[in-house]
């Protein structure tokens, strides 16, 4: 005992126990399913929901970018939100098909850190688009004489930044604190990507910070964007219901009813699976319900902006079949 405290002592067994542990942080995504019968149809079925996703909103953005008719607030945070959804899905799918096709659950430290970033920043501004598109839609509705002014090309960018800006911040600061912590073992992740709360929970050193700074953001990204969106739509039906006409009411409600759809949708489903990670933070069925606002809500996206929008389908139509 007393020739190991001499060749290496304390300081120096804490600094080898240390760089043990970010040299052995190497992360498992252990996915759906372990079953090499089920991998060639998980494969297929993500296969072709990525390549569905990225068709569907590379058409919205390619058809608003060549219609001039299109050139409105509204379709300029549709085509921002539809270049979102393909960088969201982005950042979690190839790897897992990756994965699938090579057999592998492995994913380095640096990788799974920079997917986590991604995908904190790609949420996050998926989220605050969400809200500048509602905001749109209640200015439009609400105070239709000065639309054109408050809602003008320059305040559009404006906000666009305003949402980069704090996406980018709240996943750097979400990811330096994960930076900090050590990782020992049991770094199986029941999940399909790299998702924080997961990694998070991995970890063998305090994550109380972690855990907190992570409710403070569920707080200002969600809870208040939402708050704001009820309101705006509360304010928005009021303004409808004296309309007199039905054909009045229809026009006014048609102009919000696809994104509230989404608005539901994407709150909807990821509201469902933070209940069922409480209920049950480290089962699989977390990463299923997951696939609802991570990949089902982007998918279907530009089915909703499109099947709902004559002027969507014509600019789509011009797009695909040009005379």
């Amino acid at each position: 005992m007393i020739q190991v405290q001499l060749l290496f002592p304390a300081s120096n067994l804490q600094h080898i126990k240390l760089e043990n542990q970010t040299q052995l942080a190497e992360f498992f995504l252990l996915g759906f399913s372990e079953d090499p019968v089920l991998q060639p149809l998980i494969f297929g079925l993500f296969f072709s929901m990525y390549l569905i996703t990225v068709s569907g909103n590379l058409l919205i953005i390619l058809a608003i970018l060549s219609n001039p008719q299109l050139h409105t607030p509204m379709y300029f945070f549709l085509a921002n939100l539809s270049f979102s959804d393909i960088c969201f899905i982005s950042t979690t799918i190839p790897k897992m098909l990756v994965n699938i096709q090579t057999q592998s659950q492995a994913i380095s430290y640096s990788g799974c850190i920079t997917q986590m970033y991604l995908f904190i920043f790609f949420i996050g501004l998926e989220i605050l688009l969400l809200t500048m598109m509602d905001y749109d839609r209640f200015v439009a509705i609400c105070h239709p004489l000065h639309y054109t002014v408050i809602m003008n090309f320059q305040v559009c960018v404006k906000l666009v930044l305003v949402c980069l800006v704090i996406g980018v911040l709240n996943a750097l600061m979400q990811s330096l604190l994960v930076l900090r912590l050590n990782f020992c073992t049991h770094l199986e992740i029941p999940h399909f990507f790299c998702e924080l709360n997961q990694v998070v929970h991995r970890a063998c050193s305090d994550t109380f910070l972690n855990d907190l700074m992570v409710y403070i953001a569920a707080v200002l990204l969600l809870v208040v964007p939402l708050s704001g969106i009820l309101y705006s739509y509360s304010k928005i039906i009021s303004c409808i219901c004296p309309i007199s006409s039905k054909q009045g009411k229809y026009k006014a409600f048609s102009t919000c009813a696809s994104h509230l759809l989404t608005i539901s949708l994407f709150y909807g489903t990821s509201i469902g699976v933070y209940l069922s990670a409480s209920a049950a933070p480290s089962s699989t069925s977390t990463s299923a319900a997951s696939v609802m606002y991570t990949v089902v809500t982007p998918m279907l996206n530009p089915f909703i902006y499109s099947l709902r929008n004559t002027d969507m389908k014509r600019a789509l139509k011009r797009l695909l079949f040009p005379k």
